[in-house]
């Protein structure tokens, strides 16, 4: 044991005090270890703890959307309404034997140059009714914000087919089941009225009903106001 005693004291001390260094490193990476350790497993506990993103539609019981018949359609004329400052009346292509005629109360947020040769979405089980005395047969579907002071048209893509039913993905469309309801049923039963505080749009301006993009054979439609309402 003296003879090793006299050789460690003979180290230079200065490799002496390198390998203590090296052994406290080791030491505190070890420890260090521990803590990363731990901080990954309070931070994978707090992921599992964080509540899942809630669907729009959990617990809805209103019409599906379905019931409603919404198309592409192309507006072709447009004119002022004589006797009511806030309407234009359009007769618009939705792929019928005849251009159906809608009254919409846009004149106070764009022009008639606006809304001509347009392509839009068009409800169109909607019961005719006069507005201001003019017979309107169906409801173009505009994006708004939150206090209605800027309304915009919902843009449809432009390789959409007139006519062309717009969809919901989630939901059959096809068959009986997915057949929208008659025109009577969705006045009588306030159908849109109940699906309405539903469709509205993303943050990113996608109309959606329930957080599902509006989908036309070509693609989502689109507006320029993000987080508005769709009606």
């Amino acid at each position: 044991m003296e003879k090793l005693k006299g050789f460690c004291d003979s180290i230079p001390a200065e490799f002496r005090a390198s390998k203590q260094a090296a052994s406290d490193d080791a030491a505190n990476k070890s420890k260090d270890g521990k803590k990363q350790t731990k901080a990954e497993e309070e931070a994978a506990a707090a992921a599992a703890a964080a509540p899942a993103v809630a669907d729009p539609l959990d617990g809805y019981e209103g019409p599906p959307i379905t019931a409603l018949d919404i198309r592409v359609g192309r507006i072709n004329k447009v004119w002022v309404h004589e006797e009511a400052d806030k309407l234009f009346c359009e007769e618009i292509d939705v792929g019928e034997d005849e251009p159906r005629q809608i009254a919409s109360g846009l004149r106070p947020y764009m022009n008639a140059e606006d809304l001509e040769g347009r392509m839009v979405l068009v409800l169109c089980n909607l019961k005719a009714r006069k507005l201001a005395g003019f017979p309107s047969h169906g409801m173009v579907l505009c994006a708004s914000n939150e206090d209605h002071s800027v309304v915009k048209l919902v843009s449809v893509p432009v390789e959409a087919k007139i006519g062309e039913r717009v969809t919901v993905p989630g939901f059959d469309f096809e068959g009986e089941e997915g057949a929208p309801f008659a025109e009577n049923k969705v006045g009588k039963k306030k159908v849109f009225e109940k699906i309405a505080p539903f469709l509205q749009t993303s943050e990113y301006g996608v109309p959606t009903f329930g957080g599902r993009p509006l989908l036309t054979s070509a693609g989502v439609c689109t507006s320029p106001i993000n987080k508005g309402s769709v009606s």
